[in-house]
């Protein structure tokens, strides 16, 4: 309910904000490829959504209804598609930073083990700067629309924690385990984008690598971690940073 009333009708209060006062301004509305959901990959603009959670149905209806006042009244609103983009300021609940914030601290002897759900679950990671710099490039244009921003690369969760421990030469297999609590009821098991209409109309490329990617996020948790042990060693617990 809460998601609902947060995702779906908080855009339509902004939007009914902006045609009620008449603002002239460009409103960007970040969709989701959670939107996707149960749809086939490559997923492009024209692909039908198959929400399967009630972010990813609460989002739908904000895209729809972002369209709908672009449609009744010529309101500048654009969608932006945006797959999974990551950063060292990604938060530590999703999956990509929590398996670069646990490998740095096993690699420091400050935890054991990583706790993940489905390994198998495939996603399209890119370079939050190289999003935003798309979503800059749609609010430019003369006329508002619609854009998927991608990668067009898919990779699973068990190839990115993989990926991570052999950068800092541990193997993966004696640290992470599975934990049925982080299974979805219903699973999106592979996101794959095709921006190829951003590419031609924005002029969008994504510049940053997966690997770069990883190397990024990698080298900030590999700092916090540092900093966290030299906290620890002089006898003050991680919890208690700011003493």
């Amino acid at each position: 309910e809460y998601t609902g009333d947060v995702t779906a009708l908080g855009t339509l209060r902004i939007l009914e904000a902006i045609r009620k006062t008449g603002i002239k301004t460009k409103f960007y509305q970040a969709s989701s490829s959670e939107m996707f959901g149960a749809a086939a990959p490559p997923q492009n603009e024209n692909t039908v959504f198959q929400p399967r959670s009630p972010y990813a149905a609460a989002k739908v209806y904000s895209y729809y209804i972002t369209q709908n006042y672009r449609d009744a009244y010529g309101m500048f609103a654009s969608n932006g598609i945006l797959f999974n983009h990551e950063s060292p300021r990604r938060g530590e609940t999703f999956v990509t930073r929590k398996i670069t914030r646990a490998a740095t601290q096993i690699k420091l002897g400050l935890k054991d083990k990583l706790y993940l759900g489905n390994l198998e679950a495939k996603r399209d990671w890119g370079f939050a700067g190289d999003y935003v710099e798309a979503m800059w490039l749609m609010l430019q244009q003369e006329k508002s629309d619609d854009f998927v921003i991608a990668t067009g690369e898919t990779h699973s969760v068990r190839e990115f924690a993989e990926k991570v421990f052999n950068k800092m030469n541990l193997d993966y297999k004696k640290f992470v385990k599975i934990d049925q609590r982080y299974f979805r009821p219903t699973e999106v098991d592979a996101l794959l984008g095709d921006s190829t209409k951003a590419k031609i109309i924005l002029g969008w490329q994504p510049k940053v690598s997966f690997e770069k990617l990883i190397d990024m996020m990698i080298e900030a948790d590999m700092e916090l971690a540092q900093k966290e042990k030299t906290l620890l060693d002089a006898g003050f617990s991680s919890n208690n940073k700011n003493k």
